[in-house]
């Protein structure tokens, strides 16, 4: 079969939109933290980046791609990519090579611990942060991966995620939660020294990440095709309604209209339309984003203010209950006409189950194996920072480098 070169092309346009994304997360995690800790926290991004694009090649593609193992793993048939040619065809439906899947999946494998890094932000330790990056991607990623997209057991009993929100936001917004139990308070939590130090920062990082996410979910489809339309447009009108609503909620409830509240509602409603993306219309969009911003909104402050965690940008309140709504609207709202099977709402109430277990699935298993994998490294490294190092800032004390010459 020959490759088609109008779905190629979108497929690697959209990998490139969602390599953006990463270094775009840096700019909106950067600009909530204390200035003296921007560039650590940038750099959690960056390196991210760079570090799972080559596990990706290595090892996370076969274990997510690789032939199916007990629906549990992929083989190792493509350790290295050994094995692929370039011309390889990926799909026939589609007609990509299976190099511009890699290149797009890629991008996902190094979001995903990206995310996590707001949790812990301002205090963990760059060694320890580098290994628990790497062992989360192999461990947790990967076989998430393959659960919901290689042919593992979530895809065969019928569970869907079009770009996500099992596999991506629900597993590491749980794990950002446990690691910010793990890792406990920041010394200054509570106080002012925890205001973000530059708002226009985390709204350009914002935007750049709604830009990004056309490719994210848009880009899923893996074809320029009906679904990957419909799939754009309801990402842009849930990320919308996700801003609207939460701005109105603070408005309602703290007295001003928050220009922070606007950037993290997007970001919010993203999250809840990418497990949907491609399975329903523009009406359930505006309904998802509606919920992303209500439910997001009330769970960062129970999480800040009745249970004292210092889940340090809010990663578990955005996209772990993002993901989780977004995950359970698809099993009420998807309709067979934009791709994929109908929801309970139209008559199918067995997807809504599936997709609950594919969130009870993602949420226990991520919980546990991030506990336990931190608590493993903490055997051999510490997790924090020195509390003097903690005062002065981890830019200067982990990277010896600091963002601003004042």
């Amino acid at each position: 079969m020959a490759i088609n070169a109008g779905n190629t092309a979108w497929v690697l346009i959209s990998a490139a939109l969602v390599m953006l994304m990463t270094p775009a997360l840096g700019f909106f995690y950067g600009g909530l933290v204390n200035r003296k800790n921007v560039l650590s926290t940038i750099m959690h991004s960056f390196f991210i980046l760079a570090l799972i694009s080559v596990v990706w090649v290595l090892w996370g593609y076969t274990l997510a791609f690789g032939p199916d193992k007990g629906g549990i793993i992929g083989g190792l048939d493509f350790v290295g990519l050994k094995g692929i040619a370039p011309d390889a065809i990926f799909s026939e439906a589609t007609g990509i090579p299976t190099y511009a899947f890699i290149a797009f999946q890629m991008m996902f494998a190094a979001i995903t611990p990206a995310l996590i890094t707001g949790a812990f932000a301002e205090r963990k330790r760059f060694k320890a942060f580098v290994v628990f990056s790497l062992l989360w991607s192999t461990i947790v990623y990967a076989p998430l991966a393959h659960w919901v997209w290689g042919g593992g057991w979530l895809a065969k009993l019928g569970a869907l995620d079009f770009a996500g929100g099992t596999v991506i936001h629900i597993s590491s917004g749980v794990a950002a939660l446990v690691a910010a139990i793990v890792l406990g308070k920041r010394r200054s939590f509570g106080t002012r020294e925890t205001d973000p130090h530059d708002l226009t920062m985390t709204v350009l990082g914002a935007g750049l990440l709604w830009f990004g996410w056309f490719g994210f979910n848009a880009g899923s489809a893996l074809a320029a095709n009906g679904q990957a339309a419909t799939a754009f447009l309801v990402t842009n009108v849930a990320a919308a309604m996700g801003a609207l609503t939460w701005m109105t909620v603070s408005w309602v409830r703290h007295g001003h209209p928050s220009v922070l509240g606007a950037a993290a509602g997007a970001v919010a409603g993203l999250v809840g339309i990418t497990p949907a993306a491609g399975f329903v219309g523009p009406a359930a969009a505006i309904v998802i984003g509606l919920g992303a911003g209500v439910f997001c909104f009330f769970t960062l402050d129970f999480i800040k203010e009745r249970l004292h965690i210092d889940d340090a940008l809010d990663v578990f309140a955005v996209h772990g209950v993002g993901g989780i709504w977004g995950a359970v609207a698809t099993g009420l709202f998807a309709e067979a006409k934009f791709g994929g099977v109908d929801g309970l709402f139209f008559g199918r109430p067995e997807q809504l189950w599936y997709q609950i277990v594919a969130v009870a699935a993602a949420v226990i298993f991520s919980a546990v194996a991030t506990f336990v994998i931190l608590k493993a490294i903490g055997l051999v490294i510490p997790l924090r920072v020195e509390d003097e190092a903690e005062v002065l800032g981890l830019d200067s004390t982990q990277h010896g480098e600091v963002a601003y010459q004042l």
